[in-house]
């Protein structure tokens, strides 16, 4: 059996692609770069993280957007007449007074690793916006147009347009053609495909939370009248009939189901194996319980499809409830790269699983100067909406050990580095090395921000002297405390135990959507120049204590 989540920690808004017997998966990124990561397999099975799309500051900018802003829902497509791969995405600039300002791009590329072609600026009309390869040669460009208009159902509708291959734009407006197969409300996320005589219009409806689904309908013309699936929705967490157009909030937690593990199901897409199955990726979310929170995000998960007889998209076993195991495809099994968990930086490029806010780690890291180190020139506070220098791997599951080596003198108040679990700007738990005023000399210790409350936690400061130090994490389920030693000595825990689950989208109150990512840090609020020397950075998955 495939064992769900196939991709864990924060990988939310999946979409898939074939090519061949390649498999691809393209996830959501927000504020975090390089941008789009894709995944690949060549059984369904077992997934590798394989490259990413956005490597290059003219692709996108995000420099001073607030968490949950910037990349949105890529859709990643393969044409088979050309032999290119297209990639749709958003950047979600503002989401002030619930107008959604995005802009939304289209890139493609011969191969997947690149090189991509300057993004072609679509709309700004909607988010979650995805193409179609029609089998006459034409394309479609399939969004939702965003509603801010009072007295009109919320959050809007799903529009079409044909797009241009010769000028690069959109031949027309978009048209208005779907408003939803459910009563849930909240439409997004829509996919159009072609089989045989009919398009296929795949949406997520419910909102990106507890009442979430996919659903489906058909039609006979991009442009409708669509079809709804008669069993809507296909897929959920949350299988009894609500009716909710008139709420568009997203979270929903009234529908939480108790008999489900996996929560949250819904923004799905699919791909046929053959003319019977096929295999539809979507995200999910495991919340704790009762909070309702989920530290690690949304994540992607799998389900066996297949196609009736009159043409619907059905779960294998004839149900519409997410599932955490579903039946393997019978393909060869794939043997997928696994990153070492220990990262020693003895190699003269930075490991493709290191994600930075806003900018490129290429900004700010150094891995050739000093051999098996990596040296982080300091910045902004984590705290910024600009220039970070945070280098994280995304947390995995809620039972981890993290550790890093740090070799570092400060000289001034303003420099800092350490070991931090970070879900964004305005929450995070991290344990430093800085120099202190107040000891006359360095010293470590422990702060906090908890939606934007800062705390630095006096009790915790010990003076150290120049010798290299080890910083460890213990997450374990809800708790999460540090320990440090100097290199080469046992460590001790120090400060606190810190509630896990706050981490998290429902806690957090200015940020949504993404997922808790663990890093090392170093800042310089003065020159922006001193730097800090991490030995390694291990992250240990013990997954299910």
């Amino acid at each position: 059996m495939i064992k769900n989540p196939i991709l864990t920690g924060f990988n939310p808004d999946p979409c898939i692609c074939k090519k061949g017997d390649d498999f691809y998966i393209a996830v959501s990124s927000f504020e975090w770069l390089p941008g789009i990561p894709v995944y690949h397999s060549k059984d369904l099975k077992n997934w590798e993280l394989y490259t990413h799309v956005l490597t290059l500051d003219s692709q996108v900018e995000l420099r001073k957007l607030p968490s949950a802003k910037g990349v949105w829902a890529p859709c990643l497509t393969y044409c088979e007449e050309e032999d290119s791969f297209y990639v749709i995405y958003g950047v979600m600039n503002s989401m002030n007074a619930r107008y959604f300002d995005i802009d939304n791009y289209l890139i493609k590329a011969k191969d997947i690793r690149g090189p991509w072609t300057e993004p072609v600026y679509l709309h700004s009309a909607g988010f979650d916006a995805s193409i179609l390869h029609d089998d006459d040669g034409k394309k479609y460009i399939v969004s939702l147009e965003w509603e801010t208009r009072d007295g009109y159902e919320k959050p809007g509708v799903i529009c079409v347009a044909e797009y241009d291959t010769v000028n690069k734009c959109l031949k027309e407006y978009p048209k208005r053609v779907y408003n939803g197969g459910t009563d849930r409300g909240c439409i997004e996320a829509p996919h159009l495909t072609k089989r045989g005589e009919y398009y296929y219009l795949m949406c997520a409806e419910g909102g990106t939370g507890y009442n979430h689904c996919v659903t489906m309908a058909r039609s006979k013309s991009p442009y409708g009248p669509f079809e709804k699936d008669p069993t809507n929705p296909i897929l959920t967490s949350s299988p009894n009939n609500s009716d909710e157009r008139a709420d568009w909030d997203h979270l929903k937690p009234k529908y939480y189901n108790p008999d489900s593990i996996l929560q949250k199901s819904g923004h799905g897409s699919y791909v046929n194996l053959d003319e019977k199955n096929a295999y539809l990726v979507h995200l999910c979310a495991r919340p704790f319980v009762p909070e309702l929170r989920c530290t690690l995000g949304r994540e992607t998960a799998i389900q066996k499809m297949i196609w009736t007889e009159d043409g619907w998209l059905r779960l294998a076993d004839g149900s519409n409830l997410a599932k955490l195991d579903t039946e393997e495809t019978g393909l060869v099994e794939f043997d997928a790269e696994i990153l070492p968990d220990r990262d020693d930086f003895d190699r003269e490029v930075l490991r493709k699983d290191y994600y930075s806010p806003r900018i490129f780690p290429s900004d700010f890291t150094d891995y050739k100067s000093r051999r098996g180190f990596v040296k982080l020139r300091g910045q902004e506070s984590l705290s910024s909406l600009n220039k970070v220098s945070l280098l994280c791997r995304k947390l995995p599951s809620v039972n981890v050990e993290v550790s890093a080596g740090l070799d570092f003198n400060p000289e001034i108040y303003q420099h800092s580095a350490g070991l931090v679990l970070y879900y964004d700007n305005m929450n995070y738990i991290a344990i430093r090395k800085y120099y202190s005023d107040t000891l006359k000399q360095p010293a470590i210790a422990i702060i906090s921000l908890e939606n934007g409350e800062k705390k630095e936690f006096l009790d915790t400061r010990t003076a150290v002297d120049g010798r290299p130090v080890c910083f460890e994490l213990i997450v374990s389920e809800r708790k999460s405390f540090f320990k440090w030693g100097y290199e080469g000595e046992e460590t001790k825990p120090i400060g606190p135990v810190f509630d896990t689950s706050k981490l998290s989208d429902e806690y957090c109150k200015y940020g949504e959507f993404t997922g808790t990512m663990v890093g090392i840090f170093a800042v310089d609020s003065m020159f922006h120049k001193k730097e800090a020397d991490f030995d390694y950075f291990s992250v240990v998955d013990k997954k299910d204590l």
